[in-house]
């Protein structure tokens, strides 16, 4: 994702290490020298420093390049909302098990959303994703404009002597800064200037409570058979519970992984979206990329779709067994299809029930909110997805818009939110304001149902619940004050809400950075929380 009409940046060379290729750097009014020498990359210049930002997380003190001095820099400027930050999580896991006592892996967290901003949120998200290297809250984005960054997410490797080497940018680059590192480790050692003993941090992760739900990301109720699901997601299971709380079924051993069978014996990565249809649960198994079916009867676990590798861009689809996915997100059956919402490419994909094939069904791949026709329309990491019997709707969460797909005349509008701005101006229009169509704003929503003619919304980086009235188009607040919070009785509080579901008018709630399940009786509006009696911490 690019953060557009930035000004002053510095002009920075790609990285040509592909080729083998010393990168160059120019800044805007002077070429440093090389350095001349037997470095793998001559041309380099000092880094620029740490200063500006508004803390650090996962660390017991701030960093700079005294303290760094000796190792290899990895520089990650991210942003938690953006699936493509996300996905490069797992290379910068993969490089620092790879190089434990040689790489340093910082995060810059330069946010896009106004929420991403607060410390506290970031912390939530670097518990969410488990990430264990040290991360600055660069909230004014100072860290951000000194190095020169345009786009979610950039990758730059600082040598051990402080010196910038150069940088990539998006996802996909694992092979190139493997690369890089080990010809940098392999000079540095042999020059005497890597230092070799490892660093220790002081890991967010220690702070969280163990709870028996763990950042629950999607809820499904069914009023028919008295059931709730409940993803649960940094668990890596799915909580099966009566409406009233009643533990029935764990399925899932907590163990992250992409492996079936038995409940006991099946494993998720972080699961989210769930949709049933008969005795069947399908389950966006989104970090193994894959979709999963659990038979409630026979109480197994299989893999429908995925082969448990990231799809590439625009990936069409194909055979069930032995197509890629990309971060599928959430699910919706209608008339015998299933509809989901793939974050990762932003487009909805389908698969009739029965057939062996899983296809593109809307989005053309653009990253933006344009609508159209199902294949000339651009989506926004869609996350949320439901129906009323005959149209969908879905969330794009970086747009912060909330769109519907006409089932006979085959298009994809925009119901509330911005839409059709020149140069992806509205992936950078959001807010929190109450108004009908193009003039409402949402903060990064992630999750709707459908309800007796209105959509309800989980309009996650406002906390709260919003509504959209179909018949008017009115967007009214629900639940939520707007600010974080774990309140409950007159003025309720949520945190970062992800998942709806209704039974019985009864609105359930995911609400994710609460680690908790919430039911609103909407007869009178009254909300509480609750409890999966006998459901294990962990």
């Amino acid at each position: 994702m690019t953060k557009p009409q930035w000004t002053g940046l510095l002009t920075l060379a790609v990285m040509c290490f592909v080729l083998g290729i010393p990168n160059g750097f120019s800044h805007a009014d002077e070429t440093p020298p090389a350095t001349g020498g037997e470095s793998p990359f001559p041309q380099r210049f000092d880094a620029p420093s740490f200063e500006g930002g508004h803390g650090w997380l996962n660390t017991s003190e701030p960093l700079d390049w005294q303290k760094l001095k000796g190792k290899v820099v990895l520089i990650d400027f991210w942003t938690y909302c953006c699936i493509n930050c996300i996905h490069v999580l797992p290379d910068l896991e993969y490089l620092e098990n790879k190089y434990p006592n040689e790489l340093v892996v910082i995060g810059v967290h330069s946010a896009k959303f106004e929420n991403e901003q607060d410390t506290s949120a970031i912390r939530s998200a670097i518990q969410r994703y488990e990430i264990k290297h040290p991360v600055i809250n660069d909230a004014d984005m100072k860290v951000w404009q000194k190095f020169g960054s345009r786009s979610w997410p950039t990758l730059v490797i600082v040598d051990p002597e402080g010196k910038y080497i150069g940088y990539v940018s998006g996802e996909g680059n694992r092979k190139t800064l493997d690369g890089v590192i080990s010809k940098l480790i392999e000079y540095h050692r042999s020059k005497g200037t890597l230092n070799e003993e490892p660093l220790k941090f002081e890991l967010e992760a220690a702070k969280l409570a163990k709870t028996p739900l763990q950042f629950p990301g999607k809820v499904l109720a069914d009023a028919e058979n008295n059931w709730l699901f409940i993803s649960d997601s940094n668990h890596n299971r799915i909580v099966v519970s009566r409406l009233d709380g009643t533990l029935v079924d764990v399925i899932g051993n907590g163990k992250a992984g992409l492996t079936d069978g038995s409940y006991t014996e099946a494993q998720f990565d972080h699961p989210q979206g769930m949709e049933l249809f008969g005795t069947k649960l399908y389950v966006a198994d989104t970090e193994n990329h894959a979709i999963r079916v659990i038979d409630l009867m026979k109480k197994t676990v299989e893999t429908l779709a995925g082969n448990g590798e990231q799809a590439s861009f625009r990936h069409p689809g194909g055979s069930l067994k032995e197509v890629s996915l990309n971060s599928p997100w959430a699910i919706s059956e209608l008339d015998g299809t299933l509809y989901i919402a793939m974050a990762g490419p932003h487009q909805l994909f389908k698969h009739k029930l029965g057939s062996q094939t899983i296809e593109v069904f809307a989005g053309s791949g653009r990253e933006d909110i344009i609508d159209g026709s199902l294949t000339e329309s651009a989506l926004a990491q869609p996350s949320g997805i439901t129906h009323d019997g005959k149209t969908l709707y879905f969330v794009d969460s970086e747009g912060s818009a909330v769109r519907k797909v006409d089932m006979q005349n085959k298009t994809v509008t925009t119901i509330a939110g911005p839409r059709d701005l020149p140069q992806g101006r509205s992936l950078f229009e959001f807010g929190d304001i109450d108004k009908p169509g193009a003039e409402a704003r949402f903060q990064h929503p992630i999750g709707l149902v459908y309800h007796n003619n209105k959509l309800y919304i989980a309009d996650s980086y406002n906390h709260k619940i919003r509504t959209i009235n179909l018949s008017t188009g009115e967007v009214a607040s629900l639940i939520g004050t707007g600010t974080a919070g774990n309140a409950l009785g007159e003025t309720p509080q949520l945190s970062e809400p992800a998942g709806l579901s209704f039974a019985n008018d009864t609105l359930y709630i995911a609400d994710t950075n609460n680690h908790r399940i919430l039911t609103v009786n909407l007869k009178d509006n009254s909300i509480k929380e609750l409890k999966i009696d006998g459901l294990e911490f962990q």
